[in-house]
């Protein structure tokens, strides 16, 4: 009996995967795919979750990328999905990897242009989902560390301005 070699690295959705991970792990690492997603697509395939994912064969991993493009035609349940009802198209999607970065941007940038509260808070760079703001969130505003040699240059400059 030969056995089959384990491939080191596996592409599905633009994300290399490394191929010594679980199918059910390593879906995901693909940006907008939870572990109870990818333990769906292992269900509708019929794949085993603890099988490594260097074992897949090419049509296994186009079958996959077909799932994560279509999910609700292979059965997976609507409110799985990242991306129910769209905005624009009314649509019910799975978003993955850069696609999903740039509809969350989108998102936020029509936040902003329509001013609604989550948009401005976004705007201003303050926390959004209501959170306490009086002593934490408080990034970007902090002075920093002086020197001592510019504390000491400043010294010297304040004795010879009161002579």
């Amino acid at each position: 009996m030969k056995k089959k070699e384990v491939k080191g690295i596996v592409r599905i959705a633009g994300t290399d995967i490394d191929g010594n991970r679980p199918i059910y792990m390593g879906l995901t690492d693909i940006k907008g795919i939870s572990f109870m997603f990818s333990n769906a697509i292992c269900k509708v395939l019929g794949l085993d979750p603890k099988m490594k994912i260097g074992n897949l064969s090419e049509s296994d991993v186009k079958k996959i990328e077909n799932v994560l493009n279509n999910p609700l035609k292979y059965g997976i349940p609507e409110w799985l999905c990242n991306r129910r009802k769209d905005i624009e198209t009314g649509e019910t999607k799975q978003l993955v990897s850069s696609e999903l970065e740039f509809r969350v941007k989108e998102d936020i940038k029509r936040l902003i242009n329509i001013k609604a509260y989550r948009g401005v808070r976004h705007m201003y760079g303050l926390k959004v989902r209501g959170q306490r703001t009086r002593s934490t969130g408080r990034k970007g505003r902090t002075v920093g560390v002086v020197r001592k040699k510019v504390l000491k240059e400043k010294g010297k400059e304040g004795k010879s301005k009161k002579k």
